[in-house]
This record gives structure tokens, C-alpha cells and sequence, in this order.
């Protein structure tokens, strides 16, 4: 946490992610201080403003936000270390420091209020924002590190030897800093459209549920395994009085997404009519009307709750978010994990066709999977009227989540400007099925139908019953993992699931596989597949649709040791240099 120069931040905040006009109407930047800035309503308005450029977006998205090198990608070198579990202590982190410094001014405004001579009531909202940016960044580095130090007042340079809070106090102050805000943020029916992006009541309401079920399901699986004894390592197993338990995080977090459900006004975005059933590709690319064949633009997007905002003449994307997107290439585990239109496994659904070649594998499926891997971005192809399809080279599975329409025609690299959700309704949904689910070991037909069942059924694919699942041997929770796990595809959330649920071992140790061989018309055509080209070879993937068939092999068991250690980053070593309390996470 370096000294701030305040006069670059004040000129800062003048841009925020609403370019409200009313900036305009503040005085000289160039002749305030810090003592001399919080002085009006306006001040603390344009200082809350300049929170959102703070939000992790599209420039951190390559190596932070997409989940790359998780167990549904293709293992990149440059992003395959910490899903194989090789990684070293850096000297730096990126999310550390950014952290640090956004809970700093967050911070700065807080204390101000305390002077405020004007009405409490005027600059409450802004005070809320600070909480819900607190929040959002110390939630950042529990996800990250564990526990942490909680840092709630602007700390003197005398002050910066702090040791680790256990990952409890860390939640605890996530929790209290954003109950504290709940109440003074504006419903998101209230917010004029000229401020949509603004924190709302809603917003704060889901970060809290995701916090709440994240804790809740750590604490179940994981435990206290990574906290260390916070005397030698780590930091620690205390707990505030008063802690949560288990199930009451559950019951919040079916509170609190119920609520943003029945009265947040939110909705699927749902245009598979005029879209051909592509919803979840262009959901994620949506700028302008000319973003999309529907002439659709950001005013229909009512899903987005909580998100990073971007304009393509104010806020460009600022990196080549497609060709990050592209090559975000997906595996064979993931392409099988989506599900048949009755909504079956592949390997239980009579509608499943077989791996013949790289179309046959998308028919009767999720929509999902065609939105995600599909060449033709305007109608899905029919393997009948398209042979050329059949007679194609092997297929690379290239991701076009947030790929840009009509790319680079439409929008040229780095120009790309659609927005970035950190949590959008699905997601709620998701959160309520599994929160009821943890909670009662059971979900009935009807929750899952106000819940679940609605994201399944804009992705063409049948509902989830207790009778589908009775009848089929499915395993409901599982089902719902794999529901989080198709749906939030790159958003920040494979990593972090994949550990609250105690199964990261198990999910990145296995071998990464790539198209199936065997059995396809790929086989024994050295026109359409050079197995040469491939380093690590076939070898034979037990679970297919159609039973176990050899497939080629992208990254072997052999070079993944994920362990329990890895579950956390380890602290950067300059910040243990400069803060001498600090302990370094187990492991490392």
C-alpha cells in the first residue's frame, strides 16, 4: 500500500462510468487537497464514481477473469501452470496491490463521512458504495489468498506491519460491510438509465449470497485444511464471536438470492427467436444494435447485475478480448459435460448421435455448446445441409464466448466493448438451487423450476425433476455443479468452484483430452488428422457419450499436480518483506 498522490486521483474520479454531466458543475481539480475535497454531496458522488474503474474488467481478463488452464480448457503454456499446480512465490501480485490500493480510497471516503457537515442522508449512497467496494475487493483476496489482512481505516505509514486476519474475520468483514450498504443502495428499478452500471441494492444482495456460498460450502468441504496454524504459517482458524454457521451462510444465501428473484425486476436476456437459438453467444458481446443480426443493443440486457461497464467510444475493452476469447479453446471433458435436449448425460440420451466428425458431436445438445464452439455464427448448420463440414480437417475447438460479432469487421482488436458481468441472474439462480440443496440435502420440482430449470430451458434443454433424476440415476447436486459449470463458462468462477467444493485434485489432475479419434471419420485420414502433430498422442477416455474411445491427448495426468497447497496463491514475497507479521500460505 503505497503513499497516494491525491491530486491525480481527485482529477481521477472526475471520470466515471456514467459520465455524468453534473462533474461539469465541480470546481478547479487542480486546486483541491484532500482536506478541501469532501466538502459537498458532489464530492462524494464523483469519489464513489471513481470506484468503478477500480473493478477488475477486461484488461485483467487473459490471465485473472477467463479461468484459463481450468479442467474444461486446452492447457496453454502461458496459462496452464496453476491449474497443473505449478506455481512459485512471485516477489509481486497484480491482485494483491490493486486490492490494497481500491480498499485504500474506499477507506479515504468513509472516514470523510464521519466530518460531513451536510445531512447524513445526502451522501448516504456513496458511503453504501464504499462499503460494497470494500467488500468486493477483500471477497477478491479471500478467494485468492485466504485469509488476509482486514484493513478498515486509512493506515499511516507507521502503521503498515499488520498481520493476517483468519479467512473467518475476512468473511465476517465482507459480510458486515455489505449489510451495511444493503440498505442505502438504490433498487435497480430506480437507477435512470443514463446510470445503469451503478451499484444497486440487488447487486449488493448477490455478492453477498455468492460470498455466503462460497464460505458455506469451503467451510464444508474444504474446511480448515489450508488456514495453517497462523503462528508459523498461514493465518489461522480463529473466529469472531457470533460466526455463522454452515447453515445459517445457506439460509442467508437462499434469502438473499430469493429476493433479488421475485423483486429485483431482472430477467433472462431470451432472444433465441430472432437469434436462432444463439442467445449465450451474443449475450456476451452485446454492444450496439449492430452487434447482432437482431439489431438488438445494452438497453435489452436486463441479466447483468453486478458488472464491469464498457462503451466503445468512452471505455474500450483496451485488448483483443476475441482473440483472448478464441483461444480459450475448450476440451473434450467440457464438450461432453453438456447435456442432450432431453436433458440426459450424452452417455444415457438415446438422442446423443455419436463423434462420426465435429458436427454430429453438437446436434440434439445444450445450445450452449453450439454458442460456444460453432463456426457459423448466424443459423445453426444442419450436418445434412452442410457436408462440407463432414469432410472438414479435425476440428479445433476454439471458444467464441465474448468473441466479437462478425469479427474484426464489426469491431476491430482491442475496440471491443461489451460489458463484463460478475454476477448476472442466471448466476442467482444457480446460487439459490445449490444454496436449498446444501441446506435440506433435496430441491423440490418447484424450486428447481423458479430457479435452475429456467437457465436449462433458454439453452433448449429439459427440465431437471426429481423423477428425471430418479429414474436416470443422476445425481442432483452434481447436476447443478454441472449446470454452474456450462453456464458461467469463463466468469471468473471454474477456479473458485472447483475448490469450495474440495474436488480440484480430482477435476485438474486428470488428462486433459482433445476430439475423439477412434471411431470418427478423422481416424486413419492422415489428410484430415496428423497424429504426428500432437506430442502427447491418444490414449483411451473412459467416459464418452458412447462408452471409452481413444482420443488425442493435450496435456497427460503426468504433467498435473494440483495439490491442497494450491487451493491458495502464496503471498508475494515483497509484501512479506515490507510487513514483517505477515506469514506465508502453507505449502510454500
Amino acid at each position: 500500500m503505497k503513499k497516494i498522490n491525491y491530486i491525480i486521483i481527485l482529477l481521477g474520479i472526475l471520470v466515471s462510468t456514467a459520465c455524468e454531466d453534473k462533474f461539469l458543475d465541480l470546481e478547479m481539480q487542480d486546486k483541491l487537497s484532500e482536506s478541501s475535497y469532501y466538502k459537498t454531496a458532489d464530492h462524494y458522488r464523483a469519489s464513489a464514481n471513481s470506484f468503478y474503474n477500480g473493478l477488475w474488467g477486461w484488461k485483467d481478463a487473459q490471465g485473472l477473469l477467463l479461468d484459463r488452464g481450468s479442467d474444461l480448457n486446452i492447457s496453454y503454456a502461458n496459462y496452464a501452470a496453476y491449474g497443473r499446480g505449478n506455481i512459485t512465490v512471485p516477489n509481486q501480485d497484480d491482485v494483491w496491490s490493486h486490492s490494497y490500493g481500491q480498499i485504500r480510497d474506499n477507506n479515504i471516503l468513509l472516514e470523510k463521512a464521519e466530518e460531513y457537515s451536510g445531512e447524513p442522508e445526502e451522501i448516504a449512497a456513496y458511503v453504501a458504495a464504499a462499503y460494497f467496494f470494500r467488500a468486493y475487493h477483500h471477497f477478491f483476496l479471500l478467494q485468492r489468498f485466504g485469509g488476509v489482512p482486514v484493513v478498515t481505516k486509512v493506515l499511516d505509514t507507521d502503521e503498515l506491519d499488520m498481520p493476517r486476519n483468519s479467512r473467518y474475520e475476512v468473511f465476517n468483514q465482507i459480510k458486515q460491510d455489505l449489510e451495511d450498504a444493503i440498505p442505502d443502495l438504490p433498487r435497480e428499478a430506480n437507477i435512470a438509465s443514463s446510470d445503469k452500471g451503478h451499484i444497486s441494492m440487488e447487486a449488493a444482495q448477490s455478492l453477498l449470497a455468492k460470498a455466503f456460498l462460497y464460505e458455506a460450502t469451503w467451510e464444508k468441504y474444504v474446511g480448515t485444511a489450508t488456514d495453517g496454524d497462523g503462528t508459523n504459517e498461514g493465518a489461522g482458524s480463529t473466529k469472531p464471536e457470533s460466526y455463522p454457521s454452515v447453515d445459517d451462510m445457506f439460509q442467508q444465501a437462499v434469502t438473499l438470492s430469493k429476493d433479488v428473484m421475485d423483486n429485483g425486476g431482472f430477467e433472462l436476456w431470451n432472444y433465441n427467436d430472432e437469434l436462432n437459438n444463439l442467445s449465450m453467444y451474443y449475450l456476451f458481446n452485446l454492444e450496439d444494435e449492430g452487434s447482432n443480426p437482431a439489431g438488438l443493443d445494452k438497453s435489452t440486457n436486463k441479466e447483468f447485475i453486478f458488472y464491469s461497464k464498457y462503451d466503445n467510444i468512452l471505455r474500450q475493452g483496451g485488448t483483443n478480448i476475441s482473440h483472448a476469447a478464441y483461444y480459450s479453446a475448450v476440451n473434450q471433458n467440457f464438450m461432453d459435460m453438456f447435456l442432450a435436449t432431453d436433458g440426459l448425460p450424452i452417455d444415457k440420451s438415446p438422442l446423443f448421435e455419436g463423434y462420426q466428425n465435429h458436427y454430429q458431436q453438437l446436434m440434439n445438445r445444450d445450445y450452449r455448446l453450439y454458442a460456444y464452439v460453432g463456426e457459423n455464427e448466424q443459423r445453426i448448420e444442419i450436418i445434412e445441409e452442410t457436408p462440407e463440414f463432414v469432410d472438414g480437417a479435425l476440428p479445433f475447438y476454439g471458444n467464441r464466448k465474448f468473441k466479437s460479432y462478425d469479427y474484426p469487421n464489426y469491431r476491430e482488436a482491442t475496440t471491443e466493448s461489451a460489458d463484463f458481468p460478475h454476477i448476472r441472474l442466471a448466476e442467482v439462480y444457480l446460487i439459490y438451487a445449490e444454496a436449498l440443496y446444501e441446506l435440506n440435502g433435496a430441491i423440490t420440482d418447484e424450486q428447481l423450476n423458479e430457479s435452475l430449470n429456467l437457465v436449462r430451458g433458454r439453452s433448449g434443454v429439459a427440465p431437471l425433476t426429481n423423477t428425471l433424476a430418479g429414474n436416470n440415476n443422476l445425481d442432483i447436486l452434481q447436476e447443478i455443479r454441472r449446470e454452474r459449470a456450462v453456464e458461467l463458462f469463463q466468469e471468473n468462477n471454474r477456479f473458485n468452484d472447483l475448490k469450495r467444493w474440495g474436488i480440484a485434485e480430482e477435476a485438474l489432475n486428470a488428462t486433459i483430452f482433445g476430439p475423439i479419434i477412434e471411431g470418427t471419420v478423422y481416424e486413419g485420414d492422415d489428410n484430415l488428422y496428423e497424429s504426428s502433430s500432437y506430442i502427447f498422442g491418444e490414449a483411451v477416455k473412459e467416459y464418452t457419450g458412447v462408452g471409452s474411445r481413444r482420443a488425442i491427448v493435450q496435456d497427460p495426468a503426468v504433467n498435473r499436480n494440483f495439490t491442497l497447497k494450491n487451493y491458495l496463491y502464496p503471498i508475494p514475497l515483497d509484501e512479506i518483506n515490507l510487513d514483517k507479521e505477515l506469514l506465508q500460505n502453507p505449502g510454500y
